[in-house]
């Protein structure tokens, strides 16, 4: 009796919705799928061939001609493609299903087509999951020089668990609205980089130029050419090693996170160290831009206004402006159009190239007056705020269902 309960316990996903408590049964995959060989009769035209990469028609695809087209597999609605490239997420290659509806895909894809009745959603995801495939690819397939070949017969004979049809339609349903809320949220955060540096590109003078494209009401005067020495002070984070990173005591930055989250202002870090003699702490208005770096258009780029209280570690160049040159302006400027690329230009080095304040001293700057130069961090500042709130919805969202993958699949 306990080996039945351990048997079906095995069999049930540790999340569920309510009213679904039956094991899920262990079914052999040819009692559910079977191979197709339906080839392409000419019928389907080179518009509906699909991508197996991204599950979308990819009517640019390039192909030899209709000839050629007729050695294509046909792809209907429901049924799975093998696709057999590894990588670190599908070590041994990976299923896809067709959501999309009949199309063409080439003949080294092999296909196979559902029997019975079932979710179009749940498969979508299920089949698509390492959690469930990789024991049974493991079995059924060979490996080769770039990719893993499938046995079609071995993989038939494999078993998976799988649910009643009313429990797949719940699941499908889910996992189908969470990836509506992540393109959703994904679209948002993409307009919004694109309006950014749609902005960018106005609201700054081009080269040449004294005046952007683009002003806020009011503002008619040029824009005053400077060299940044003239308008700011500069000094140097103080050098911490791995050992003093803790994970409390004060906020601490390095230049290596400045590479992994372009941000126009950092509000909060996750290291902690403790001040030492000497040791920078912000107070809000500074500047800091990485010292050296793998490029130079990653040097310049990577230009941040700080929050007050950040210990500031080695490694960084920090900007002290002065009171009439505003922050965030400033950051903008750095990493952006025309101080971009004179900054990125003044950069020393090959593997890895360095950049020192000497060299954002001598960087010219176009410069509005105070209140303009306010008006424009603000809006940047706001659109970056937006940006960043999606990309936390979306981190949030994919986090989640993640976590649902592992628990709502046995």
């Amino acid at each position: 009796m306990d080996d039945q309960r351990k048997s079906e316990n095995a069999c049930m996903p540790a999340l569920r919705f309510e009213g679904f408590t039956d094991p899920w049964e262990q079914r052999k995959l040819g009692e559910m799928y079977a191979r197709s060989s339906e080839k392409n009769d000419g019928t389907i035209k080179g518009d509906r061939i699909i991508s197996v990469a991204t599950m979308k028609f990819n009517p640019e695809q390039r192909f030899s001609g209709k000839d050629y087209l007729q050695t294509y597999n046909i792809m209907r609605l429901g049924d799975i493609a093998f696709e057999g490239h590894h990588s670190k997420d599908f070590m041994y290659g990976r299923f896809v299903e067709n959501t999309i509806g009949p199309g063409i895909i080439s003949h080294i894809f092999d296909v196979f087509s559902p029997k019975g009745e079932y979710d179009l959603l749940y498969w979508k995801y299920a089949i698509n999951l390492e959690k469930i495939m990789r024991p049974v690819l493991v079995k059924t397939t060979k490996a080769s020089t770039m990719m893993h070949n499938l046995v079609a017969s071995d993989f038939l004979e494999e078993e998976i668990p799988v649910p009643a049809v009313a429990e797949q339609q719940a699941i499908g349903s889910l996992f189908a609205k969470l990836d509506s809320l992540i393109t959703l949220h994904q679209r948002k955060h993409d307009k919004l980089k694109t309006v950014k540096q749609s902005l960018l590109e106005k609201m700054f003078p081009k080269e040449g130029e004294s005046e952007p494209e683009i002003r806020f009401e009011g503002f008619t005067d040029p824009w005053e050419q400077r060299k940044l020495g003239e308008v700011a002070g500069f000094t140097k984070g103080v050098g911490y090693s791995k050992s003093d990173i803790k994970k409390q005591g004060t906020p601490f930055i390095h230049y290596g996170r400045l590479y992994t989250s372009y941000q126009l202002a950092i509000t909060s870090v996750d290291t902690f160290a403790d001040e030492a003699d000497g040791s920078i702490v912000s107070t809000g208005c500074e500047v800091i831009t990485p010292s050296s770096g793998e490029t130079a258009e990653d040097i310049a780029i990577a230009t941040a206004v700080l929050s007050p209280g950040i210990l500031l570690g080695g490694g960084l160049n920090v900007v002290l402006p002065d009171a009439n040159l505003d922050s965030v302006f400033l950051a903008l400027s750095i990493s952006n159009g025309v101080q971009h690329r004179e900054l990125a230009g003044k950069a020393q080095g090959k593997s890895v190239v360095h950049l020192y304040n000497d060299d954002l001293a001598t960087s010219s700057l176009r410069l509005p007056i105070l209140a303009e130069q306010q008006a424009i961090g603000a809006l940047f500042a706001k659109i970056d705020s937006l940006i960043t709130l999606h990309q936390r919805e979306l981190d949030v969202l994919k986090n989640l269902k993640q976590a649902l993958l592992e628990k709502m699949f046995v």
